[in-house]
């Protein structure tokens, strides 16, 4: 078989399958997982579905959003149970990213719950280090509802207009936008990194609009 051959055999499997109802319920499980486990690349799906223009924009976006935000208040969760003790168990570089995100989420809390959404390590961190050092649950889930919102129309954005430049290759548009997608990712990471640096010392002020994690989780009952 020639390459081009293929090409239009995978572009019409595709276009077979692109708007089955269950790539729906796939999507939303996928950007929920994708919350509190970056390995599954929700964000490659909605791009290459966006490309594909099915399902319709109209429908995929929300979905998309619905299934992000609802993965985000689970790292939460999962962080709030833990504890930020427990969050700094790991290798050196999971520590300074810990810290990290400790840092800015105490300094500035909801632009850094906002744009860590785009960076798919960095989201988890920062979501589930809201949970471990008690940041305000209503304030993290309100900042949390409009980064899915923006993600999800980036996201949308990004497929279909690779798909307009593109044209009809549903295959090449889904490759070229999800290239995009993640070069854009490791773009806002450094520019993220570089506004808000990581510092060695650990900072002691409150997190605004936070409360103290249970004192059972700093010390051992006697």
């Amino acid at each position: 078989m020639t390459l081009a051959a293929w090409m239009y055999s995978i572009n019409q499997l595709i276009e077979a399958h692109a708007g089955e109802p269950w790539v729906l319920i796939a999507l939303a499980a996928l950007c929920t997982i994708d919350g509190f486990f970056p390995p599954v690349p929700s964000e490659s799906l909605v791009v290459g579905l966006a490309a594909v223009g099915r399902p319709p924009w109209w429908l995929l976006a929300p979905v998309a959003a619905l299934g992000a935000v609802c993965g985000d208040n689970i790292a939460f969760l999962i962080g709030r149970r833990l504890g930020h003790t427990r969050m700094l168990n790991g290798g050196r570089r999971r520590v300074k990213t810990v810290v990290w995100a400790r840092r800015q989420l105490r300094r500035r809390g909801p632009l850094c719950i906002l744009v860590a959404r785009y960076i798919p390590g960095g989201r988890v961190i920062v979501n589930a280090m809201a949970g471990a050092t008690g940041f305000s649950y209503r304030v993290f889930l309100a900042v949390d509802v409009i980064a899915g919102i923006l993600w999800s129309a980036y996201s949308v954005a990004i497929g279909t207009g690779t798909a307009s430049v593109v044209g009809g290759n549903h295959m090449l548009a889904m490759a070229v936008g999800i290239v995009l997608a993640v070069a854009i990712g490791a773009v806002l990471d450094q520019i993220l990194r570089r506004l808000m640096p990581v510092r060695a010392e650990a900072d002691e002020e409150p997190v605004p609009g936070a409360v103290d994690e249970p004192r059972e989780r700093h010390s051992h009952a006697a």
